[in-house]
């Protein structure tokens, strides 16, 4: 992180050089953007926070820890495929449920059906590639995801 806050630093300088008012543009617009994200990021980590408050560590662990099988897989796979998440937020809650004790292949089956299954946007899809189209993509995207958690179980 520090590595990427110096060549951040170090860039923002030759930019100013280059150009101070391109610069200053480039602020605003990227201040601009993370304001108008904060709220997202917020509104989602506090659902998460009270999630994990609610939901005792143990149940999570019997959910999507190592002892939960087939069944974590696809309770995972499930809320991955009917949540709307953004990737920026997806990443940092995939990293509070490793530390909650969910395994790499939940993990990864969550994330990866986050990612490429979207059940709730189905009609949107359907409306511009037709619905057997999505339905096709939506399910190899499920099926996709099912192998990539296995094959990260494997090797993590």
């Amino acid at each position: 992180m520090k590595i990427l806050l110096g060549l951040t630093f170090i860039f923002l300088v030759i930019s100013f050089f280059a150009d101070r008012k391109k610069t200053f543009t480039g602020i605003r617009k990227g201040l601009k953007m993370f304001l108008g994200l904060l709220p997202t990021i917020l509104n989602v980590l506090i659902l998460v926070s009270i999630f994990l408050y609610l939901v005792p560590n143990e149940t999570l662990i019997k959910l999507l820890g190592k002892n939960s099988g087939i069944t974590g897989v696809m309770i995972a796979a499930v809320l991955g495929s009917v949540s709307l998440i953004p990737g920026f937020i997806a990443y940092p809650l995939a990293a509070i449920l490793l530390k909650s004790g969910a395994t790499y292949t939940v993990v990864a089956v969550f994330i990866t059906t986050l990612m490429m299954v979207g059940v709730l946007t189905l009609p949107l899809e359907a409306k511009y590639f037709g619905m057997k189209v999505s339905l096709i993509r939506n399910a190899l995207s499920f099926i996709g995801a099912l192998v990539i958690g296995l094959i990260i179980g494997i090797f993590l």
